[in-house]
């Protein structure tokens, strides 16, 4: 970890650190959308990754203002429409990162505070594999009875798209398992180009005048999800095997058995793969495989390692989006110096007041920049950032990189300290600094243009209702043209037909495209509705947790209204629901119960059905559905590994006690909630009893 970065985050005010983890998390869904969907990422994997980096910096810093949807818990993206999808039956998840030693000793670290057995500092050793992380697509192929039966993308980790057909040109991909066939397999890897043959390809596709990829992940992506198979089988694509998901039939106890089976069945596991017995052994593998990057035919940009023994690998389970017994350890993002020409003021839709740096244009990692995101008044002010300023700075986010810190030794003689507006530049609106906040906001509310336009934008997005054909572009126009002014006048547009069928490049054909899309989105689920609302702090994550505890929007209505009451059971039931923070139970509090959003969701009731939510839990066991407690000492399992496979066995975990509460396990010196418990007359269950239940 950069302790610097650190520092940094350490020092800011709640409400900037809110703000900031808003704009990271769009910032990043884009490049997600832009990597896994469209085969054209705008930033290297390592801006990519001092992004995401940033993010978690400031989510450990404030753990409570963490959605469950950010960018610690999405992967992928969604599947492309022109694809067949294919549910996998095990999610394909991604990894966390580490970036330097302090990092890996951290990982290494948490995992031993996981598992008891390193709790008094045993001696034994906690092997691990190391190996390359190919610079790819990820890839499941499913096998039954040794036969290839689909492959499919990542996707979002839940659906990918179908490419069986493609894949079947792969030399690294065997149609039919050699040695012992198991009943199900579920073979992961990544898909790759050589850098050799991306070269090729692209001198090919420059003679005959067809797009040149910029890099040979792109080509690879690309490749592989043509339409065509028979383009797919012209393009030289190789496969390295590294994991697995569903299995029947077959069982290994260590990752490095696994890797032997790999190879029988006949597929290509990396070659630098090592077995390592300690973090000095993993540091030098890291630096030996770094020292190795420029020499090697296929682009890499980390290394990866993994808790060799299976049976670890299951007690330490997921959190989020990532496996708990795996990490990346990336290689360093690239930073270029640069000045700053202009600072200028953008409104977003929660009326929040953001600094963006005009910079001289300067090449970072291949891409022509000229903007720069200085989140927010409080981080001008720590850097003391300034209009003419020589600034280091690195890829961060979309199109705009991010300052990492101004060159002092370079500033110009008569430059001055950058006085932050307190009036909305758009509306002219107030902008007060809240006290102990560090972020401006425009008070300006609905008669504010810019807040409006951000909410409609959010509003149709992919997240949201998706409505196809109306665009970041479109959503300024509508309501500059007065087509559209609330978000209910989207479901009302059919009836300015003659209005949209004017608009400067807008005709007959357009118009219908853009008007049956918005019919085919008047039916919704409970959790995209809640999330395309816009409410602060509410991403795709909490939506789907609102929805799963709620159910109906009748429901999540009637209880916001209740739980305005301070020390209602409604408050109480909304506190209680893990994952929701003091700070968002108010944000949701305060949205249901304003009088034009009140009047919003009636106009919305009446223009499009919202659907209930259905709880998908496939998980079926003595505790699924099940509202549990942990108190007191465990002494058999750590508390995170307890809550961990209570949470695997479809229960949720709460941490209080309430008439809700199904099972209170009770530790040794069990306090204020096992006797609240025992007056509420709620089971109890010693830790043996608990151990033995879920065994």
């Amino acid at each position: 970890m950069n302790t610097n970065n650190t520092a940094l985050v350490s020092n800011m005010k709640e409400d900037e650190a809110r703000s900031e983890l808003k704009r990271l998390s769009t910032e990043i869904d884009g490049h997600n959308k832009a990597y896994h969907q469209d085969d054209n990422p705008v930033i290297s994997d390592a801006e990519y990754d001092s992004l995401r980096r940033r993010y978690l910096d400031l989510e450990k810093e404030f753990s409570h203002l963490a959605t469950k949807d950010g960018p610690s818990s999405n992967v992928g993206y969604t599947s492309h429409a022109a694809f067949n999808k294919i549910q996998h039956t095990v999610p394909m998840l991604s990894l966390d990162n580490v970036f330097s030693v302090e990092g890996l000793n951290d990982f290494i670290s948490s995992i031993k505070r996981f598992l008891k057995e390193f709790s008094n500092h045993s001696s034994i050793e906690l092997e691990m594999v190391a190996e390359p992380k190919i610079d790819g697509l990820s890839i499941s192929l499913r096998y039954e009875t040794g036969l290839l039966v689909s492959a499919a993308t990542r996707g979002d980790g839940e659906v990918g798209e179908d490419v069986t057909e493609n894949i079947k040109s792969l030399k690294e991909v065997p149609l039919s398992l050699r040695g012992p066939v198991p009943k199900i397999i579920e073979i992961r890897g990544e898909v790759y180009m050589s850098k050799y043959d991306f070269l090729e390809l692209n001198n090919n596709q420059k003679a005959l005048g067809n797009k040149v990829f910029a890099n040979p992940r792109n080509a690879a992506a690309g490749s592989l999800r043509q339409l065509d198979p028979k383009i797919t089988a012209t393009r030289q694509l190789k496969m390295f095997a590294y994991a697995w998901g569903e299995f029947k039939g077959v069982s290994w106890e260590s990752q490095t058995e696994f890797y032997n089976y790999l190879k029988i069945w006949g597929f290509a596991v990396n070659p630098l793969m090592k077995k390592c017995n300690s973090p000095d052994t993993l540091i030098s593998t890291y630096k030996e495989i770094s020292r190795l990057r420029s020499e090697l035919d296929y682009d890499i940009d980390g290394v990866v390692y993994k808790v060799n023994r299976l049976d670890w690998q299951k007690r330490l389970g997921f959190v989020s989006r990532a496996p708990r017994w795996a990490v990346a350890h990336k290689f360093p993002a690239e930073q270029v110096e640069t000045i700053i020409t202009e600072i200028n003021i953008q409104v977003g839709r929660t009326g929040s007041l953001t600094p963006v740096a005009k910079l001289l244009p300067v090449n970072v990692g291949g891409v022509l920049v000229s903007n720069a995101t200085l989140h927010n008044e409080g981080e001008i002010q720590r850097k003391d950032i300034r209009k003419g300023d020589a600034v280091l700075i690195q890829r961060a986010g979309d199109v705009i990189p991010q300052v990492v810190k101004v060159i002092i030794e370079k500033r110009p003689k008569k430059s001055e300290t950058f006085r932050f507006p307190q009036v909305c530049p758009v509306c002219g609106s107030d902008a007060p600094r809240v006290e102990n906040e560090a972020i401006r906001r425009c008070s300006g509310g609905a008669s504010c243009n810019a807040q409006l336009v951000e909410r409609l934008r959010h509003f149709v997005s992919r997240g949201a209702f998706d409505i196809e054909g109306f665009g970041t572009r479109n959503a300024e126009i509508f309501f500059e043209k007065n087509l559209i002014l609330s978000l209910t006048d989207i479901f009302r547009l059919k009836n300015n037909r003659k209005g949209l069928e004017k608009l400067e490049g807008w005709g007959f054909k357009s118009t219908e495209k853009l008007l049956n899309s918005i019919e085919s989105r008047r039916i919704i689920t409970l959790d995209r509705f809640i999330f395309a609302l816009g409410i602060r702090g509410v991403g795709r994550a909490n939506a789907r947790l609102i929805a799963n505890h709620y159910l109906s929007i009748k429901a999540l209505r009637s209880s916001m209204n209740d739980a305005a009451i301070i020390g209602s059971e409604a408050r109480e039931d909304l506190s209680n629901i893990d994952g929701i923070g003091p700070n968002l139970a108010r944000d949701l509090i305060v949205f249901f119960n304003d009088t034009i959003n009140a009047q919003l969701l009636d106009d919305f009731e009446t223009l499009i059905t919202i659907n209930p939510h259905k709880v998908m839990n496939s998980i079926s066991s003595p505790i699924s559905g099940k509202t549990i407690v942990f108190t007191g000492t465990l002494n058999t399992i750590t508390r995170m590994e307890a809550k961990n496979s209570a949470e695997g066995l479809g229960a949720k975990v709460s941490g209080s006690v309430s008439s809700k509460t199904d099972l209170v396990i009770i530790g040794d010196n069990a306090g204020s909630k096992a006797k609240k418990a025992a007056e509420l007359g709620i089971k109890m269950l010693s830790e043996a009893e608990w151990i033995q239940l879920v065994e």
